[in-house]
């Protein structure tokens, strides 16, 4: 009687073929997880939790996002679906690109050192949003043009690790990095804002590119939730320091209903029009630099929603992404936006096979500007613009950068065989 010997690469324990399947799921419906995620885990079971009247409200507008973006991430199925081995198509995929990293470190430490200069300047603080200024200075509005950075250097650092040029433990440290970086800018700024979209879109854009395990993403959350309450309170002190007034009646639990801020919309009769940007001005402000035209006014759709709701123009108010869609463009509006950016998102991801490192960026940018749960449309969209521009000297540089094929057959194999065996 012959015995079957099973080596260990025949079999697949159960938790990695979850992770797997998982990971494949996620990479089918990238919009639809990215959009459906923060309301499930968060701002639903916050609203339910409080009894919030307008829960369905939420539901309904959360069914309508989906449904354009699901409906578009399922028809492209029919026409091909995302590689089956993620992490050995980015391999292959930036094999062409054996200076990724340097160009992903590059990017990164730009990014870090344009947003710390840019906020010690001035820029983004609490006191210049108040007072409606804008950068003052040729050095402060020449940061802005690197405002991007940051989602370009997390794209190029995580196809550096997932092609095999960069440790996990070094992947980490860099995020790690962005992310402290940002809580410096929180020091300058009195704005937490910018710190807490940057964390939801390292989470939400490395679940979908593989390089976190869900359970270590619910203990960041569980950390980030306990650590809300101090963050909260050190950043009024920091705004009464600078001669904000700082409304006592708000604590830090407030603050964290969201769910009451999106319902405010429920009583308003959309579509409004509030004299919001047009085509024209979508190329105006997201391909020109300021520094190229530096007397256009400020696009502030926030402080144009305050003043509707009968507040200042020194104030702004959003009802989050989702509520800003509806708000401006009715239920059609929220299909049709979730649509769009589905449909390019799948082509990012799926066009000619895995994507590459230019790809991977303008993926990214997609993740961090339109679709972000917490940004405000449509300025989400023209910084996309904006962010897509700024990142052109870091295109330029990986073109540059680039060899051909026949230069590296040898590693292009080595690099696949050695990927494939990380798997995860």
């Amino acid at each position: 009687m012959i015995e079957e010997r099973v080596g260990p690469s025949a079999w697949t324990s159960p938790s990695r073929g979850g992770r797997e399947l998982i990971g494949r799921l996620l990479r089918c419906y990238p919009v639809t997880a990215f959009v459906l995620v923060p309301y499930a885990i968060f701002i639903l079971p916050m609203a339910a939790f409080h009894e919030n009247p307008q829960t369905g409200f939420i539901v309904s507008l959360v069914g309508l996002a989906v449904l354009g973006s699901a409906s578009v991430e399922t028809v492209g199925l029919l026409f091909g679906r995302p590689a089956p081995r993620w992490r050995e198509g980015i391999s292959r995929s930036c094999v062409r690109y054996p200076h990724i990293y340097p160009v992903a470190r590059l990017v990164a430490i730009t990014s870090v050192l344009a947003n710390l200069l840019g906020a010690y300047l001035g820029r983004g603080t609490i006191t210049a949003q108040v007072a409606g200024d804008l950068p003052s200075t040729p050095l402060a509005a020449l940061t802005t043009l690197f405002t991007g950075w940051g989602a370009i250097g997390f794209a190029l650092l995580v196809a550096s690790h997932l092609s095999g040029r960069l440790s996990k433990a070094k992947l980490y440290g860099w995020l790690a990095v962005l992310v402290a970086a940002q809580v410096l800018v929180v020091a300058l700024t009195a704005v937490t804002a910018p710190l807490f979209a940057l964390v939801f879109f390292v989470a939400g854009a490395g679940a979908l590119c593989g390089i976190f395990r869900m359970r270590n993403l619910a203990a960041c959350a569980v950390v980030l939730f306990l650590a809300w309450p101090a963050t909260f309170e050190y950043r009024n002190a920091l705004r009464e320091e600078r001669g904000i007034a700082v409304d006592s009646h708000i604590s830090a639990a407030d603050r964290l209903r969201v769910d009451s801020q999106l319902t405010v919309v429920a009583d308003i009769e959309v579509p409004v029009d509030l004299g919001q940007p047009g085509p024209a001005d979508y190329l105006r402000y997201g391909l020109v630099p300021r520094l190229l035209d530096p007397d256009r006014p400020a696009i502030s759709t926030g402080q144009q929603i305050n003043q509707f709701l009968g507040g200042g123009p020194t104030s702004a108010y959003t009802f989050l992404l989702l509520g800003n869609i509806w708000f401006f463009n009715g239920a059609i509006g929220v299909v049709v936006v979730h649509a769009f950016w589905a449909a390019v998102a799948a082509v990012l991801l799926r066009w000619r096979g895995v994507p590459g490192p230019g790809r991977l960026i303008l993926f990214c940018l997609v993740l961090s500007g339109p679709l972000l749960w917490s940004n405000t449309y449509p300025d989400s969209s023209i910084g996309f613009l904006q962010h897509v521009t700024s990142g052109i000297p870091v295109f330029v540089l990986l073109w540059l950068t680039r060899v051909s094929f026949r230069t590296e057959p040898r590693h292009a194999a080595g690099r696949g065989r050695g990927v494939a065996g990380t798997v995860r």
